[in-house]
């Protein structure tokens, strides 16, 4: 077991200009109580191989924000970002994959993508979802230790979503891999069943619940 400890503050920068003193006049909001917000993101996570963290919570709650400094606490050789991941413009899906055609198929399969035009096709060609489940597959095929994911299934419909949190929670226990996902959807939960449920609020605080007592 690990132990993350995540710990981001921000402070409002620069100065104000003309609109934005009326601004703080319009809402009766002083120099003083601007320059002396902070938000700060805390979270401490104890983490085992295999774990599917779940950070959830509502637009502007700073869910990107822990998942960036989580990613930063491991090692960058251990782990990769789907955001990160290219899409080939060269040749299809299929010849993406090192491994043979059925060990592919069977990885592409898991997030949606069997449907042979869709195979042949280049990876810059895809939809926006087909984009995703592309990179998805290519993390996971990759072998590290930990996956990272923003907006984690946003771009499906939820009933292809549901289907993929499922088989994401099926690869995560299969092979030990770690995946950190954040998202504002709470109907995935259910086939997801994260280790850890990381609930974000505005206010930049965190709640952790785990599935088993630690």
């Amino acid at each position: 077991m690990a132990t993350y400890e995540i710990s981001k503050s921000f402070v409002r920068p620069g100065p104000l200009t003309g609109k934005g003193v009326q601004l703080c006049r319009m809402f009766g909001l002083t120099l003083e109580r601007l320059h002396d917000r902070r938000v700060t993101h805390r979270c401490r996570l104890e983490l085992n191989p295999g774990d599917i963290v779940y950070i959830m919570g509502p637009s502007g709650a700073g869910k990107s924000v822990l998942l960036r400094e989580l990613e930063g606490a491991v090692p960058p050789g251990d782990c990769v970002n789907l955001a990160q991941i290219p899409l080939p413009g060269d040749r299809s899906v299929i010849d993406c994959f090192d491994s043979d055609v059925v060990a592919s198929l069977r990885l592409l399969g898991a997030v949606g993508l069997g449907e042979v035009f869709c195979l042949l096709n280049e990876p810059c060609n895809l939809s926006d979802g087909q984009k995703y489940r592309f990179r998805l597959a290519q993390a996971m095929a990759a072998g590290k230790p930990f996956i990272f994911a923003d907006e984690f299934s946003s771009e499906l419909d939820r009933v292809t979503a549901a289907a993929v949190a499922f088989n994401v929670r099926k690869f995560a226990k299969r092979t030990g891999t770690t995946f950190v996902l954040a998202s504002s959807h709470e109907d995935i939960l259910i086939d997801l069943a994260p280790d850890v449920l990381v609930i974000k609020d505005l206010s930049g605080s965190s709640e952790v619940i785990y599935r088993t007592r630690r």
